[in-house]
Protein backbone atom coordinates (compact mmCIF):
# COMPACT_ATOMS: atom_id res chain seq x y z
CA UNK A 1 0.00 0.00 0.00
CA UNK A 2 1.25 3.48 -0.87
CA UNK A 3 2.12 5.88 1.92
CA UNK A 4 -0.69 8.22 2.93
CA UNK A 5 -0.39 11.96 3.45
CA UNK A 6 -2.74 14.75 4.51
CA UNK A 7 -4.70 16.52 1.77
CA UNK A 8 -6.99 19.51 2.06
CA UNK A 9 -9.05 21.13 -0.69
CA UNK A 10 -10.33 24.52 0.42
CA UNK A 11 -12.46 27.08 -1.42
CA UNK A 12 -13.60 30.45 -0.07
CA UNK A 13 -17.01 28.91 0.59
CA UNK A 14 -16.00 25.70 2.38
CA UNK A 15 -13.56 22.95 3.19
CA UNK A 16 -14.31 20.24 0.61
CA UNK A 17 -11.74 17.62 1.62
CA UNK A 18 -9.57 17.00 4.67
CA UNK A 19 -8.41 13.38 4.44
CA UNK A 20 -5.51 10.99 4.45
CA UNK A 21 -4.86 10.19 0.78
CA UNK A 22 -2.41 8.11 -1.22
CA UNK A 23 -2.48 10.20 -4.42
CA UNK A 24 -3.78 13.51 -5.75
CA UNK A 25 -3.76 14.56 -9.41
CA UNK A 26 -4.03 18.32 -9.85
CA UNK A 27 -4.40 20.50 -12.97
CA UNK A 28 -1.28 22.61 -12.45
CA UNK A 29 -0.85 25.55 -14.79
CA UNK A 30 2.16 23.94 -16.46
CA UNK A 31 0.50 20.52 -16.79
CA UNK A 32 -1.21 17.78 -14.85
CA UNK A 33 0.71 16.87 -11.71
CA UNK A 34 0.52 13.75 -9.54
CA UNK A 35 1.31 14.21 -5.86
CA UNK A 36 2.38 11.27 -3.71
CA UNK A 37 3.73 11.04 -0.16
CA UNK A 38 7.28 12.37 0.25
CA UNK A 39 6.88 14.75 -2.71
CA UNK A 40 9.47 17.49 -2.95
CA UNK A 41 8.25 20.81 -1.52
CA UNK A 42 6.51 22.69 -4.31
CA UNK A 43 4.10 25.57 -4.75
CA UNK A 44 2.21 25.81 -8.03
CA UNK A 45 -0.72 27.62 -9.56
CA UNK A 46 -3.81 25.66 -10.55
CA UNK A 47 -5.88 26.14 -13.70
CA UNK A 48 -9.54 25.21 -14.14
CA UNK A 49 -9.79 21.44 -14.26
CA UNK A 50 -10.47 18.21 -12.41
CA UNK A 51 -8.69 17.21 -9.20
CA UNK A 52 -8.64 13.45 -8.66
CA UNK A 53 -8.20 12.37 -5.04
CA UNK A 54 -7.38 8.75 -4.16
CA UNK A 55 -8.20 8.18 -0.50
CA UNK A 56 -6.06 5.91 1.65
CA UNK A 57 -8.97 3.42 1.44
CA UNK A 58 -8.58 3.29 -2.36
CA UNK A 59 -11.78 5.22 -3.16
CA UNK A 60 -11.34 7.93 -5.81
CA UNK A 61 -13.25 11.24 -5.62
CA UNK A 62 -13.17 14.02 -8.20
CA UNK A 63 -13.60 17.76 -7.79
CA UNK A 64 -13.72 20.61 -10.28
CA UNK A 65 -11.59 23.64 -9.46
CA UNK A 66 -11.57 27.04 -11.16
CA UNK A 67 -8.01 28.14 -10.40
CA UNK A 68 -5.96 28.60 -7.26
CA UNK A 69 -2.71 27.46 -5.68
CA UNK A 70 -1.31 24.18 -4.36
CA UNK A 71 1.21 24.00 -1.52
CA UNK A 72 2.90 20.59 -1.55
CA UNK A 73 5.12 19.26 1.24
CA UNK A 74 6.51 15.76 1.83
CA UNK A 75 3.71 14.95 4.30
CA UNK A 76 0.84 17.12 3.04
CA UNK A 77 -0.78 18.92 0.12
CA UNK A 78 -3.11 21.88 0.46
CA UNK A 79 -5.04 23.13 -2.54
CA UNK A 80 -6.48 26.62 -2.10
CA UNK A 81 -9.03 26.91 -4.89
CA UNK A 82 -10.61 30.11 -6.21
CA UNK A 83 -13.79 28.01 -6.41
CA UNK A 84 -14.37 24.26 -6.23
CA UNK A 85 -17.22 21.76 -6.25
CA UNK A 86 -17.56 17.98 -6.32
CA UNK A 87 -17.45 16.91 -9.98
CA UNK A 88 -20.89 15.31 -9.72
CA UNK A 89 -22.43 18.70 -8.84
CA UNK A 90 -21.11 20.53 -11.92
CA UNK A 91 -23.68 20.98 -14.66
CA UNK A 92 -23.06 22.02 -18.24
CA UNK A 93 -25.35 25.00 -17.62
CA UNK A 94 -23.25 26.20 -14.68
CA UNK A 95 -20.07 25.89 -16.72
CA UNK A 96 -21.60 27.78 -19.66
CA UNK A 97 -22.52 30.62 -17.28
CA UNK A 98 -18.89 30.80 -16.11
CA UNK A 99 -17.71 30.87 -19.74
CA UNK A 100 -20.14 33.70 -20.60
CA UNK A 101 -19.02 35.68 -17.53
CA UNK A 102 -15.37 35.26 -18.57
CA UNK A 103 -16.20 36.48 -22.10
CA UNK A 104 -17.89 39.59 -20.68
CA UNK A 105 -14.90 40.27 -18.40
CA UNK A 106 -12.55 39.84 -21.37
CA UNK A 107 -14.54 42.39 -23.37
CA UNK A 108 -14.33 44.88 -20.50
CA UNK A 109 -10.59 44.48 -19.87
CA UNK A 110 -8.28 47.21 -21.16
CA UNK A 111 -4.80 45.93 -20.26
CA UNK A 112 -2.79 43.44 -22.29
CA UNK A 113 -1.90 41.51 -19.12
CA UNK A 114 -5.55 41.28 -18.11
CA UNK A 115 -6.60 40.18 -21.58
CA UNK A 116 -3.90 37.50 -21.71
CA UNK A 117 -4.89 36.16 -18.29
CA UNK A 118 -8.60 36.08 -19.17
CA UNK A 119 -7.97 34.52 -22.60
CA UNK A 120 -6.05 31.69 -20.89
CA UNK A 121 -8.80 31.30 -18.27
CA UNK A 122 -11.44 31.17 -21.01
CA UNK A 123 -9.39 28.58 -22.89
CA UNK A 124 -9.12 26.44 -19.75
CA UNK A 125 -12.88 26.72 -19.10
CA UNK A 126 -13.61 25.74 -22.70
CA UNK A 127 -11.35 22.68 -22.35
CA UNK A 128 -13.09 21.78 -19.09
CA UNK A 129 -16.43 22.14 -20.88
CA UNK A 130 -15.32 19.46 -23.35
CA UNK A 131 -14.54 17.11 -20.45
CA UNK A 132 -17.89 17.75 -18.73
CA UNK A 133 -19.93 17.34 -21.93
CA UNK A 134 -18.11 14.07 -22.74
CA UNK A 135 -18.77 12.65 -19.25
Amino acid sequence: MADAFNFELVSPERLLVSEKVSEVVIPATLGEMTVLAKHAPTMTTIKPGVVSVKLASGQVNKYVVFGGFADILPDSCTLLADAAIPAGELTVDTLHKRIETAKIELGNTNTDEGKTRLEQFLSDLTELNGIVVAA
